[in-house]
Order: C-alpha cells, then sequence, then structure tokens
C-alpha cells in the first residue's frame, strides 16, 4: 500500500525525546530531530509513546511535544501522539486535548501494569477512540504490557469507525496474516528486525525505533518494496541489521537510540530520564562493536561517529515529576 492510499503513510517514527543534562526536554533538540527524521523521508511521526519516555513525561511536557513536533513538520508529515495512559480516564483526556492542539492521529498503547482482561481492553479502547475524531493505532506489546490483544479482540476493535491500523510487537506471523485477511486495519510492524518481514506479508509500513537514526534508509526500503523490488529492500534490510542490533538488543531502545543519536552529533546530550540509566560499560562496547560493523547504510555516515559514555551515565531526575493527571 503506497502512502498516499492510507492516513499515515509508511515509515513512522517512535521519536525519542531529547533532554538537556539535567534531565529537561531540549526543545531547540526536538525541532531539529523532528525536521531530521522528516527530512530524512518520515510519513509520521509518534511523539509520547515508549520510545519518547512518555511515563516520565508531564502532560504540559506531552502537550508541547505534539505542539513543536506539527510546528516543525508542517504538512510534510502527520503527528501521532503515543500512550496515552494506561487510565481510560486520563487517556481519554489526553487524547482530547492532543486533538485541540492539531494532532493527526492517537496511538493507544495495551494499559500496562493493569494487565486486564480483554473485555477491560474492549472497553478501554473503545473509550478513547470514542473521545475524539482522530484516527487510532491501538499498539500491541505484551512484552512491556503484560498482556496482549488477542486477535478476537482486535477484529471486535477493527468494526470501530476511529480505529484504523494496529501496531504490533507481539511478533505472531500468523496473526499478522489473519488481521490482514479478516479486517480492514492498517497494519504497522512495531519490532525493528522483522519490518520487512512485515512488509513482505502485507502490512502497510512500520513504527520504528532505529528509524529516529536512519531515516532514509527506512524510506529507501519501503519505497524499493512498494515497486515490488524485495531484492533492493531486503539489501537495505541487511545493511541495517547491524544498527537494529546496536539499537534494540542491548539496552532499551530509546537508551541506544539517544546514545548513538548523540555520538553522531545529533543531539546535545544521551540523557534519559530515571528509572531508565545510560549504557554500563558492558553494554556501551556491545552497542559499539555493533555500529562500528555497519557498512554503507543510506543516507547515514559513522565516519565522524564519537560515543561518549560518560556523558551517557546514570539517569537524571527532572525538575517537576511524570504527572497522571
Amino acid at each position: 500500500m503506497s502512502s498516499e492510499q492510507n492516513l499515515f503513510g509508511q515509515v513512522l517514527v517512535a521519536l525519542v525525546t531529547p533532554m538537556t543534562s539535567d534531565g529537561e526536554v531540549s526543545w531547540d533538540d526536538v525541532e531539529k530531530h523532528v525536521d531530521y527524521v522528516v527530512s530524512g523521508g518520515a510519513d509520521g511521526v509518534v511523539v509520547t509513546g515508549t520510545t519518547g519516555e512518555t511515563s516520565t513525561l508531564t502532560d504540559k511536557e506531552k502537550l508541547q511535544l505534539v505542539e513543536v513536533a506539527k510546528k516543525v513538520a508542517g504538512n510534510r508529515a502527520k503527528i501521532i501522539t503515543g500512550g496515552p495512559s494506561n487510565e481510560t480516564a486520563h487517556a481519554i483526556e489526553l487524547a482530547k486535548a492532543s486533538e485541540k492542539i492539531g494532532a493527526d492521529g492517537v496511538m493507544a498503547v495495551t494499559p500496562y501494569y493493569n494487565k486486564p482482561t480483554q473485555e477491560g481492553l474492549l472497553t478501554h479502547f473503545r473509550m478513547v477512540a470514542d473521545a475524539t475524531d482522530l484516527p487510532m493505532i491501538l499498539y500491541d506489546i505484551p512484552g512491556r504490557t503484560g498482556v496482549p490483544i488477542k486477535f478476537e479482540t482486535i477484529t471486535r476493535l477493527a468494526k470501530h469507525p476511529n480505529i484504523v491500523a494496529v501496531k504490533d510487537a507481539k511478533g505472531d506471523f500468523a496473526e499478522v496474516s489473519r488481521v490482514l485477511n479478516e479486517t480492514d486495519l492498517l497494519y504497522f510492524s512495531g519490532d525493528d528486525s522483522n519490518a520487512l518481514a512485515h512488509i513482505v506479508f502485507g502490512a502497510t509500513g512500520l513504527i520504528g525505533v532505529t528509524a529516529n537514526i536512519a531515516p532514509v534508509a527506512y524510506r529507501e526500503m519501503l519505497d524499493a518494496a512498494n515497486k515490488n523490488d524485495f531484492w533492493a529492500a531486503r539489501e537495505v534490510h541487511n545493511k541495517l541489521e547491524p544498527l537494529v542490533r546496536a539499537t534494540m538488543n542491548h539496552v532499551p531502545g530509546t537508551v541506544a537510540a539517544k546514545y548513538i543519536l548523540h555520538g553522531l552529533g545529533d543531539l546535545s546530550t544521551p540523557r534519559v530520564r530515571l528509572p531508565l540509566v545510560g549504557p554500563e560499560e558492558s553494554e556501551a562496547a556491545k552497542i559499539e562493536a555493533d555500529v562500528y560493523s555497519v557498512i554503507d547504510i543510506p543516507g547515514l555516515s559513522f565516519e565522524n561517529w564519537r560515543p561518549d559514555r560518560n556523558a551517557a551515565a546514570g539517569g537524571a531526575l527532572p525538575k517537576v515529576a511524570g504527572t497522571t493527571r
């Protein structure tokens, strides 16, 4: 499916939230980074998602991230608000507020820690979807939330007019085919290492973490797949593989992505907020070894990459704690 045939496009970036060294949001870096990924070919940007450290952001910061991203992207890319919360009332409140300031969509994650039943998931997602006129993406990531969205639940949710897509980080390829066969949902890969495989199965596109670093390459991979040139798409995928490994395999993707982007000079600091911390020495060594094995990724050079373990060490406590309302 081409980007003109769906609401969000194909290459979506799960945006990191750049921080200052003391853990405040670095708004200059946010603007710079949004422009970097959109100029690199991203069709959409998901702010305040898991990769954006949503659980440690205040509501004010979350809404400002939507506003800033909209200002920078303009008509070049869709801005989708992530999260929004594992509390239904709070999720509704954030979705409504995001709609008012111009968000183009909502990506709602399975409520984490609560471990609701499938009926609870149905009620939660339906109420969030009912709260606005925005198109909504279901985010299925049981490894983080403790609860999968079962196939039967997905098919029931697919009947809601505002629920138009699913981001899959479950890794069940048989279910991918079944959802694509039996619903009209747009399907986005939420697993960087399996992005091309999902595309081959018929997925619409990807919502990726590594795309923070290599948006041009992902654009090239999807463009090749759209032309049914899967040999060329596989070539890009294979070139991306060590970078995906560096980003996703050793520490949380947010931590690694910031570490790599800072080494490239794209972020002023690699700081994350507690309880996340920068990579330990052994973890940093693994990330660096994988990055140094990267060869010829389109639109990206590590020739002047300078990782800084000291700058990344530890995590920050912001001045204002993340709020639930």
